[in-house]
């Protein structure tokens, strides 16, 4: 029969023989331990090109995860450094989603409300790390204190809906969905335009779920299709100049659109996935 026993709990900063570099390590070669979830290492002491080196780089499908350790409490140059890796990350690296994430051994209520104001902006996560001691090993426990804000899907009905004219006033992306729009109506005469307040669907009066989204800006539109990832598909868009990536999260493809002739230079290729798009039933 198992036994309750008591450990005793120690700070790591005030050990003698641990470092944040023995914490690191720990954490690279076994980054389950911080119950994200299935994470990659990427790279641990990455330099980073404005100076500093990024404790942690984690990755899963989707997602890198910029982490940063110390022991002991958190402090500003500690928030601030994780931010700034985080944000050069994201810069650098654009096709993938980011998540910055601090690891701390007390992480303190004033900083705790510092975090919880930049996390309505900036993906975060907290993370309070504790040590307890049995005989001469160390455990290492892990507690997520804030979790980043993760936004709704795009089937709630939170988005407010508007008019032609609200997104005409705001981009000028029009003749790049318009044409879209022509071709997927001769493809699939009951598919719509939809006006939201972030975003314009394309989809069936009664779809449950949204097959083509575009996110406007002022001179360009994110396309994104539905479908399940096609490799021929992939080599053919390596050879245009559009830029794309494929979200697994969403199942998705997330298409970069500057100018009309990106669509009708490359209009068969992505039709070819509009095509996928329409044989993929609704879930």
């Amino acid at each position: 029969m198992a036994k309750l026993v008591s450990a005793e709990r120690i700070s790591l900063k005030q050990h003698p023989e641990i470092r944040e570099d023995n914490i690191q390590q720990f954490i690279f070669d076994n980054p389950s331990v911080l119950g994200l979830g299935d994470l990659n290492a990427v790279r641990r002491e990455k330099v980073q090109p404005s100076g500093g080196r990024l404790d942690i780089l984690l990755e899963d499908e989707d997602t890198r995860y910029e982490v940063e350790v110390m022991l002991g409490a958190t402090d500003p140059s500690h928030i601030i450094r994780t931010i700034e890796y985080w944000d050069t990350e994201r810069k650098r690296y654009p096709q993938y989603d980011h998540c910055a994430v601090i690891v701390a051994e007390e992480i303190t209520g004033r900083f705790m409300n510092v975090i919880s104001l930049f996390n309505g902006a900036i993906p975060l996560i907290a993370l309070q790390m504790s040590a307890t001691k049995h005989g001469d090993d160390i455990n290492l426990s892990f507690v997520k204190v804030i979790d980043r804000i993760i936004p709704g899907n795009d089937d709630e009905n939170e988005s407010e809906s508007v008019d032609r004219n609200y997104w005409e006033k705001r981009t000028n992306s029009f003749p790049i969905i318009d044409a879209i729009y022509k071709d997927v109506k001769e493809l699939a005469p009951g598919f719509e335009l939809k006006y939201k307040r972030s975003r314009i669907t394309l989809n069936e009066v009664s779809a449950f779920f949204n097959r083509f989204i575009f996110y406007p800006k002022r001179n360009s539109v994110t396309f994104f299709v539905k479908a399940a990832r096609d490799n021929n598909i992939e080599e053919m868009l390596d050879e245009t100049d559009i830029s794309y990536d494929y979200k697994n999260k969403n199942k998705a493809y997330r298409i970069k659109l500057r100018k009309l002739s990106d669509y009708e230079d490359n209009k068969e290729l992505l039709l070819s996935l509009v095509k996928n798009s329409l044989s993929v039933s609704e879930e």
